[in-house]
């Protein structure tokens, strides 16, 4: 059978997902089990397993956890996980993502629209679903994959600086909207993950040429990255850092600060959204 080659012909060097489904089919075949057997003891089908295992579907994290505690991998399919995520990212992105995943600080800039690392599930997939619909379920959450550096045991420090247009900008539908702005608020004590709303009567400000964000490392230079349609442009030239980072420094001056930016979300969510469950 063709499924059977393939199975067979599988390179776990090809990519981290071929690795993923090596390892997993791997492991299945030494505790005794067919695929139809591991997927009754994980309640999935016979049928995912094995499209997990030829590298045609992207697994996910409940998956991943019910098959090593099932299988005893001590945890392998599920620390695997995002480096698999990571791989389906566009080529251009992928750099971004591991930057991500190793800072110890990163500052975003965003004018029109909340940055990925802080995006809901719908929010997500109504930004991808723009101009492209394909795939959407797998995209977005590759996309939501990114936010796990947040459950790191030592997570960085997030700063986000948001246009008040990003507030304003109805991405989705009233609910949609809502309930990003709900996520936005609840990060409000979290010492790690700050938000700040650069308001319209800030006027002319520092960051009129677009948006950027600066990654900051343990022991490694400081990395700027700007964003073209479909290209992406990391850089360490010392004085693009130097201009970006003064650049960085006059917005957070200019913006409301934290407090006052989540009242100035809450009166968003009152304005355009408190007729969808409105706040208690």
């Amino acid at each position: 059978m063709s499924v059977v080659r393939h199975i067979n012909a599988l390179d776990p060097s090809a990519s981290p997902l071929d690795y993923y489904g090596y390892e997993l089919r791997r492991h299945r075949e030494t505790a005794g089990l067919t695929q139809k057997q591991l997927g009754a003891i994980v309640n999935y089908t016979g049928s995912l397993v094995g499209q997990v295992e030829t590298a045609r579907k992207l697994p996910t994290a409940e998956f991943s956890e019910r098959v090593d505690a099932a299988l005893g991998t001590g945890g392998l399919l599920s620390r695997l996980l995002g480096l698999v995520l990571r791989s389906q990212l566009p080529a251009w992105f992928q750099q971004v993502a591991e930057l991500e995943a190793r800072a110890t600080e990163i500052a975003t800039f965003h004018t029109h629209m909340v940055h990925g690392l802080l995006q809901t599930a719908n929010y997500a997939r109504a930004v991808l679903g723009t101009m492209d619909p394909t795939n959407l379920d797998d995209r977005t959450t590759v996309r939501l994959a990114r936010q796990r550096i947040f459950e790191k045991e030592e997570p960085p420090v997030f700063w986000a600086i948001l246009g008040e247009a990003a507030l304003r900008q109805e991405i989705g539908n009233p609910s949609v909207m809502r309930g990003q702005l709900e996520r936005l608020l609840s990060y409000e004590d979290d010492p790690r993950v700050n938000i700040q709303v650069l308001p319209f009567k800030a006027g002319a400000h520092a960051g009129l040429t677009g948006p950027f964000d600066v990654f900051r490392f343990a022991s490694d230079p400081v990395i700027v990255y700007t964003e073209g349609y479909g290209t992406g442009h990391p850089t360490a030239n010392p004085d693009t850092v130097k201009d970006c980072s003064l650049r960085y420094d006059h917005l957070q001056a200019a913006a409301l600060s934290i407090k006052d930016s989540a009242q100035l979300i809450r009166d968003v969510m009152e304005e355009h959204h408190g007729e969808h469950d409105a706040v208690a």
